[in-house]
């Protein structure tokens, strides 16, 4: 897979710097979150595909040049309904940059299978308020691992 780490600055252009005191919008995104893991984890499907966006893309998966809104519902019914998730969960989280209808924020998922297995990845997230009012996940990337540990340095996540 070619990197993608230019896309995100091309969605973001025209988007201030965060602002440490902006609370609002770093509740929509902790809120936004919050609502992500309890869908998950109570096995919800629809609450949680409408979280997300029909135009969303994922990137940084490995083996997946691109996720879309079909592969994700697919991949979320067939752990859902297999019970195959025990425990989803996000720590951390950095405002990147915001505009009133849009948020780029980082964050740490912790996905824990029903077998015991756990990964945590972090992910740079765009949501974005839609035209009914509702926030959505509109793009995601799963971090590189030296970008995360930077990250993590830095005490940003």
């Amino acid at each position: 897979m070619g990197p993608v780490s230019t896309l995100p600055l091309r969605l973001c252009r025209g988007m201030s710097l965060a602002r440490p005191d902006n609370r609002e919008l770093i509740m929509n995104a902790q809120q936004f979150l919050q609502r992500m893991a309890e869908t998950a984890n109570a096995l919800d499907l629809d609450e949680h595909m409408n979280l997300v966006s029909k135009d969303v893309s994922v990137f940084g998966v490995p083996g997946f040049e691109v996720i879309g809104y079909d592969d994700w519902f697919n991949q979320c019914k067939h752990e859902f309904e297999n019970k195959l998730l025990k425990q989803v969960s996000y720590k951390g989280l950095n405002v990147v940059a915001e505009t009133p209808d849009r948020i780029m924020f980082k964050s740490v998922e912790t996905v824990e299978g029903a077998d015991g297995t756990v990964n945590s990845s972090g992910i740079e997230f765009i949501i974005q308020k839609e035209e009914d009012g509702t926030w959505r996940v509109n793009q995601e990337r799963v971090l590189p691992d030296d970008e995360l540990e930077n990250d993590l340095r830095r005490g940003a996540l």
